[in-house]
């Protein structure tokens, strides 16, 4: 039985979620939900037991000095809740972690537990791919259910990828089978600057959250971290030529796909955050176009060969991201092929599960 004292009883709460991991390309995903617990102030009510989902082998222990004493932090899940309030006020059960390396079916099983206790009213689950998708154009982010009334009436994509998948597939297939409205949002990641941070991804992926549940998230210096994410990452496709050959393919084929969606309901949707954005205290919004965050987001390049434009590791085929073919890079310390160990997917897809270095959107999570 969980017990949550201190809890208070929440308005209309829905639970946000992020891992680390093959799930969370750039860190894309895991930088949302911190977002959103640092901008609302989150306070951690529950933590799960690290000895029953981690290897330590895998996901490693940390020790600090805390005023001279040394003190370890284990690698975990933990859950907070964020009070939001305005005119229509909904609270948020934010959930952020590792991706397990154990126990996944007890794993979630302990997530929906606190999510029953608490009345939680629909799960969204944030994760992050590598695609072929051009740094200079809006982040593509597909919103993928294994529910067919939820896909119709929120107009969601109705999940069909099959191959391998991550905590963000299993946990949204938990879900369906709890008879808990779930969600994944996927973003598309550049392969070829997979280097973590990204802000322009985090942005797109709370700009698509705060469409779907209906709340206004204060974005902070997320704008300001996307103009000059796209603009270092812009100096350093005019430094190499072949770099900027292979952009510009990417956005030819990208602007041929998307012609017939700049338009109506596209453009329609994009003017109507940008008045949302300009009310009294919202503060400025970011374009559609915005790139995520500065800093060092080196292409990445084969010392032997010296060739810049990357190879594309197998993973499982795209289908829920338009025009991101799924590439499984790594975005840490892990192997080219799989998402780095603090966060970064693999190919799954935004259906419910994407590969955090190089997930597909059609995600398995919501087969």
């Amino acid at each position: 039985m969980i017990e949550l004292e201190g809890v208070p009883e929440l308005i209309d709460p829905v639970m946000v979620a992020a891992f680390e991991g093959w799930n969370d390309a750039g860190d894309a995903a895991s930088t949302a939900v911190a977002h959103l617990d640092r901008e609302w102030k989150g306070e951690v009510f529950a933590a799960l037991d690290a000895e029953d989902y981690y290897d330590f082998q895998v996901n490693r222990p940390t020790v600090f000095l805390d005023n001279g004493v040394r003190k370890i932090t284990w690698p975990t899940t933990r859950l907070s809740v964020v009070r939001v309030g305005g005119d229509k006020p909904r609270d948020l059960v934010l959930v952020r972690g590792i991706e397990p390396s154990m126990r996944w079916r007890s794993f979630c099983n302990e997530l929906l537990a606190f999510a029953h206790e608490l009345g939680v009213e629909m799960v969204v689950i944030l994760g992050a791919l590598l695609g072929d998708t051009p740094h200079t154009r809006p982040v593509p982010v597909s919103g993928v259910t294994s529910d067919s009334d939820l896909a119709r009436t929120m107009d969601l994509e109705e999940t069909r990828y099959e191959g391998p998948t991550g905590i963000v597939g299993i946990l949204q297939e938990a879900c369906t089978h709890a008879g808990v409205p779930a969600v994944s949002l996927w973003a598309a990641v550049p392969h070829y600057v997979s280097q973590p941070p990204n802000p322009k991804a985090t942005l797109a992926l709370l700009n698509r959250l705060e469409d779907l549940i209906g709340l206004r998230i204060p974005l902070g210096e997320l704008p300001e971290d996307a103009r000059a994410w796209q603009l270092g990452v812009d100096q350093l496709a005019a430094e190499d030529s072949e770099v900027a050959e292979y952009v510009q393919t990417l956005e030819e084929a990208r602007d041929t796909a998307e012609l017939p969606e700049a338009s109506g309901e596209a453009i329609a949707r994009e003017f109507e955050r940008y008045l949302r954005r300009r009310e009294p205290g919202a503060g400025p919004g970011p374009g559609p176009g915005v790139a995520t965050e500065g800093g060092d987001s080196p292409f990445l390049r084969d010392p032997g060969s010296g060739r810049t434009r990357p190879p594309k590791p197998e993973q499982p085929g795209p289908e829920a991201v338009p025009g991101a073919e799924s590439v499984p890079g790594a975005t840490g310390e892990n192997p080219p092929g799989e998402a780095p160990e603090s966060g970064s997917p693999e190919t799954e897809g935004p259906d419910g599960e994407g590969p955090e270095n190089g997930g597909t959107p059609d995600g398995d999570p919501g087969k």
